[in-house]
C-alpha cells in the first residue's frame, strides 16, 4: 500500500516529539531523583558527624572511661540530645546490639536488625521502606567504635516534590506535543505540496515533456532542487548530442586499444628478433666447429664468439624479465631513505675494473644529498646508465657523475664523451629494443632494453629522466669533444 508523503512527515514529527519529549522528561527526572539521593546521603552523613560530637564531648567531659559503660548511663539523655538538634527520630546501640537510647521511645519502631550487624562492623548503612529511610552509622569514642547511631530520616517532602515536578512536565510536555503537531501539519502540508509539483515535473521530463522554467521558486533547499530539475531538463536535450561525441570517444579508445594490441605483437616481434640474431650466430659457428674440428684457430674463434652471443642473449632475457617484472610487482619496492652521494661511490667502485677495461676515466663530482626512494631501484638505474655510458663510449673517453640538491629535488647527471645521440632518435631511445645504432649495439651486446627499463624504474619513484641537448666539451686534452647527458630528477627526504 503506498503512504502519502504528507503521512509520512506527520507520522514522523508525532514519533519525534514524543520520543524528545520521553527522554527529557526521562533525564529530568532521574536527575532529580539522583540528586535527591546525594543530599540526603550528604545530609545522614553530617548528622552522623554531629552524633559523633556530642557523644565525644560527653565522654571527655564525664567521669567514666568505659565506653560502654558511658553508653549505658547516658545513652537515652544522648539520643534525645542528638534527636533534638537533628530533628529526627534517633536510636543509640552498644557494640553488642542492646539499645542504649531512644529519643522517640514510644512510638513503633522499624525492624533494622539486618542493617545493624553490618554498623557494627564500623560501615555506614541504610534502607528505604516507603518514605522512611533507617540509616545506621557507627558512634566513635577515642578513635574506637563504641556503638551505633541509628536516624529515621522522612522522604515526604522529597517524594512530592518528585512528583509534582512529574505532574508539570506532564502537562507542559502534553500543550507542547499538540502545539507543534498542529504547527508541523500545516507546515508539512505547504511542504507536501511542493514535493508533489517537483514530482510532476519529474514526471514530466520521464515522459519527454522538457519543462522550460522551474517549477517552483522558493528560497531554500526545495528552490535549489527546483532548479536542479529545471537544469537537468535542459542538460538532458543538449546531451543527445553528446552521447554522439561519446560515441565518437569509444572509436577512438577502441582504435586505442587496437593501437596498444599492434605494439604488443610488435614487441614481441622484437624480442623473436633480437633472440634470433645471437641464436643464429651460436647455430653458425657450432655448425663450423662441428664440420672442421680440427682446426684449432677455428675452435677458439667459435668458442670466444659463441660466449659472446650467449653472453648477450642472457642479459636480453634478464632484461625483458625485468621490464615485464616493472608491471607485476610493484608492492616488492621499499622505499626509504638513500644517500645518493654513499651509493653512486659503491656503484662507481663497482664498475671502475669494467672502465679500465676500455680504457676510460670516471669523475664524480658528488654533493651530500639524501632522497626517498627504493634504493634496489635506484641500483638498477644507476648501473644500466653508466653500463650504457662504458659501451657508448669513445676510446679514452670520460664518464662523469654530478649529483646536487635543487629545491625539492635531488638532480643527478650521468655524462660520457661518446658520439652522441642524433636528434631523430632522442624520443625513442626509452621505448624497448631501440638502438641507435644496430651494428654498434651488437659489437658492445647492447639490447636496447637498458633505458626502457630505466625510465619505468625512475618512474616508479616518482621521479623523470630526460636526454639533455648535446654539449660541447672542453676543447682539449681526453675530454675533448661532446657531452651526452642523462638527467635525473628525484624526491628529497622530507
Amino acid at each position: 500500500m503506498k503512504i502519502s508523503i504528507k503521512l509520512k512527515f506527520i507520522a514522523f514529527l508525532a514519533a519525534l516529539l514524543v520520543t524528545a519529549l520521553g527522554v527529557l522528561s526521562f533525564l529530568v527526572l532521574k536527575g532529580i531523583k539522583q540528586d535527591q539521593l546525594s543530599q540526603m546521603e550528604a545530609t545522614l552523613q553530617r548528622q552522623t558527624e554531629f552524633a559523633n560530637l556530642q557523644v565525644n564531648q560527653a565522654f571527655y567531659t564525664g567521669e567514666t572511661r568505659d565506653a560502654q559503660k558511658f553508653l549505658t548511663a547516658r545513652g537515652q539523655e544522648l539520643a534525645r540530645t542528638i534527636g533534638t538538634y537533628s530533628g529526627l527520630p534517633v536510636i543509640l546501640y552498644h557494640l553488642t546490639g542492646k539499645e542504649a537510647g531512644n529519643s522517640v521511645p514510644f512510638t513503633s519502631r522499624p525492624d533494622t536488625s539486618a542493617l545493624l550487624p553490618y554498623a557494627l562492623k564500623n560501615k555506614s548503612v541504610y534502607q528505604t521502606e516507603g518514605a522512611q529511610v533507617y540509616y545506621l552509622a557507627p558512634v566513635m569514642v577515642a578513635g574506637e567504635q563504641a556503638g551505633v547511631v541509628e536516624f529515621h530520616y522522612s522522604l515526604a517532602s522529597q517524594r512530592n516534590f518528585y512528583f509534582r515536578i512529574r505532574n508539570l512536565l506532564l502537562t507542559i510536555g502534553a500543550a507542547v506535543l499538540v502545539a507543534s503537531f498542529v504547527f508541523g501539519y500545516l507546515y508539512f502540508s505547504r511542504f507536501a505540496k511542493s514535493v508533489v509539483k517537483l514530482k510532476g515535473a519529474a514526471v514530466s521530463i520521464q515522459q519527454g515533456r522538457y519543462i522550460a522554467e522551474p517549477p517552483m521558486r522558493s528560497r531554500d533547499e526545495l528552490g535549489d532542487l527546483s532548479q536542479g530539475i529545471y537544469y537537468m531538463s535542459r542538460e538532458i536535450q543538449r546531451n543527445i548530442t553528446g552521447m554522439q561525441e561519446e560515441q565518437h570517444k569509444l572509436q577512438l579508445a577502441v582504435a586505442k586499444l587496437q593501437a596498444l594490441e599492434q605494439q604488443q605483437k610488435q614487441f614481441i616481434g622484437n624480442i623473436s628478433h633480437e633472440f634470433k640474431t645471437p641464436l643464429t650466430s651460436i647455430k653458425a659457428y657450432v655448425d663450423l666447429m662441428g664440420m672442421y674440428k680440427d682446426d684449432p684457430k677455428l675452435v677458439d674463434e667459435g668458442v670466444l664468439n659463441i660466449g659472446k652471443e650467449a653472453e648477450r642473449l642472457h642479459e636480453m632475457v634478464d632484461k625483458a624479465l625485468h621490464l615485464t617484472a616493472l608491471e607485476k610487482y610493484d608492492f616488492e619496492e621499499q622505499a626509504e631513505a638513500v644517500e645518493l652521494r654513499e651509493l653512486l661511490t659503491d656503484i662507481a667502485g663497482r664498475m671502475n675494473g669494467k672502465v679500465e677495461k676500455f680504457g676510460l676515466r670516471l669523475e664524480l663530482g658528488l654533493q651530500p644529498v639524501v632522497v626517498w626512494a627504493d634504493k634496489e631501484s635506484l641500483m638498477h638505474i644507476f648501473v644500466n646508465l653508466l653500463d650504457n655510458a662504458i659501451k657508448y663510449n669513445k676510446p679514452g673517453g670520460v664518464i662523469r657523475i654530478d649529483s646536487r640538491p635543487e629545491g625539492d629535488w635531488a638532480t643527478v647527471d650521468v655524462r660520457n664523451t661518446g658520439p652522441g645521440i642524433p636528434p631523430a632518435s632522442r624520443e625513442k631511445i626509452f621505448e624497448p629494443f631501440y638502438t641507435v645504432n644496430k651494428d654498434r649495439s651488437r659489437q658492445s651486446g647492447g639490447t636496447g632494453l637498458g633505458l626502457s627499463i630505466v625510465k619505468q624504474l625512475i618512474g616508479k619513484q616518482n621521479g623523470s629522466i630526460e636526454l639533455l641537448q648535446t654539449e660541447p666539451g672542453p676543447d682539449s686534452g681526453d675530454m675533448a669533444g661532446p657531452w651526452t647527458t642523462f638527467r635525473i630528477k628525484l624526491h628529497l627526504q622530507e
